[in-house]
């Protein structure tokens, strides 16, 4: 069935809150449990999607992606984190910036047996969640690849910049006040989408084989 715009926008819907709401939420569980509590004391370890929402990254420009056909694309408002506050901070960065990644694999599991299950439904039913489980594991798959691109602000440049040697790290942070715009051309020029489409369809077909 071919879905109209309309129709997109609403499979991809909650698929894309989730991810987002998940993806920050586990962020902000990982530096409560290694030791930094600023997301806890400013409300954002929640599962409440408004607290996560920003309207430019979350709302407005995943919906012009996925209605122009390119790579999905946004953000949204990061969990404060205080990486002094951690037990070692360099160290538990690792741990920080993985969680959200980490979430999103899992949560594109999660929209894998939601297809599976599909399996049990009634056929009017089935249409509709078989859209919104390719959703679901094509937007967690997206965030979970795009994030783990090593570049600060990315979640990729935290897990390198905990992995390198001090001189290298210090350099690589340095990038992080121009890594947006970086990101920002890279996606209109479509070289992002070079990059990270053939590591998601590879990945997705993977997990398709391995859940399905």
């Amino acid at each position: 069935m071919e879905l109209t715009l309309i129709q997109k926008i609403v499979v991809y819907a909650l698929p894309t809150l989730l991810a987002i709401t998940v993806h920050e939420a586990a962020h902000g569980y990982a530096a409560k449990f290694f030791g930094d509590f600023t997301a806890e004391r400013m409300g954002r370890i929640t599962l409440n999607p408004f607290k996560h929402i920003d309207p430019m990254g979350t709302v407005l420009l995943p919906a012009l992606t996925i209605l122009l056909g390119g790579v999905l694309f946004g953000w949204a408002k990061p969990v404060p984190v205080n990486y002094a506050n951690l037990r070692q901070p360099k160290q538990d960065m690792f741990w920080v910036a993985l969680a959200g990644p980490a979430s999103n694999f899992l949560m594109a599991i999660f929209w894998v047996i939601v297809l599976r299950l599909t399996d049990f439904l009634p056929q009017t039913t089935v249409d509709f969640l078989v859209h919104m489980g390719l959703a679901g594991l094509r937007v967690n798959l997206v965030l979970m690849v795009l994030n783990l691109l090593p570049m600060p602000p990315l979640d990729g440049g935290r897990i390198a910049v905990s992995v390198l040697p001090n001189t290298m790290a210090l350099q690589l942070s340095r990038v992080e006040q121009f890594g947006f715009l970086i990101l920002v051309v890279l996606m209109f020029t479509g070289v992002l989408g070079m990059i990270i489409t053939p590591i998601i369809n590879a990945l997705e077909q993977l997990i398709l084989a391995t859940f399905l």
